[in-house]
């Protein structure tokens, strides 16, 4: 039986939630699929959670074309990191087809930002991925 696209498989927010507690100055945590559809979110309401998956998926995208041109790469966006006033914007490559999305203040501790978004995904890959999708509808 399959399910539509904006229906997700299981409430995976409680996946997120020791990121964003474990890391002092965390805002918002967004896990994405790759055509920008917020599956997962903490921090946030849901209009926000929404806004920043689609820009997530453009960013991603770009990020990806440029990924290509590296010659001994395999073209995938790892991780992009974004400085703004005020803080900063983490994108996390998390399971397949999908992304780990970080606003943090601009006093929160990059490595530990980092190291904390690289075990999660390591611990929880497989259940951070987008399920493919046919017509609308989850497979």
């Amino acid at each position: 039986m399959s399910r539509q696209v904006t229906q997700p498989r299981f409430n995976m927010d409680w996946m997120l939630r020791d990121l964003a507690s474990s890391v002092p100055e965390t805002r918002h945590v967004v896990l994405l699929s790759s055509d920008g559809l917020c599956m997962a979110q903490v921090g946030t309401d849901k209009d926000t959670a929404d806004r920043l998956a689609a820009a997530c998926a453009g960013l991603q995208s770009l990020s990806g074309a440029i990924a290509a041109e590296f010659p001994d790469g395999d073209g995938r966006m790892r991780l992009v990191v974004i400085e703004v006033d005020g803080g900063f914007f983490y994108l996390m490559a998390a399971g397949t087809s999908s992304y780990l999305a970080v606003l943090a203040e601009d006093s929160v501790d990059a490595g530990l930002m980092g190291q904390c978004m690289r075990d999660l995904v390591a611990r929880l890959g497989e259940h951070l991925s987008s399920p493919p999708r046919v017509d609308g509808r989850v497979t």
